[in-house]
């Protein structure tokens, strides 16, 4: 039993790890570009006028 405990925390620690990777890695600059794009782009004349 008590083999299970350290096995599933290392099962758990190693899926937070890659999500982690992953968020840092991909999405986090994916969003961050996403943003930078949308402040940068010309108002277009079709646009709601309150944003």
């Amino acid at each position: 039993m008590n083999v299970f405990g350290i096995v599933l925390f290392l099962l758990i620690f190693g899926m937070a790890f890659w999500m982690l990777l992953f968020l840092l890695g991909f999405i986090v600059p994916y969003w961050i570009t996403l943003g930078v794009i949308e402040k940068l782009r010309p108002k277009r004349i079709l646009d709601d006028p309150k944003d």
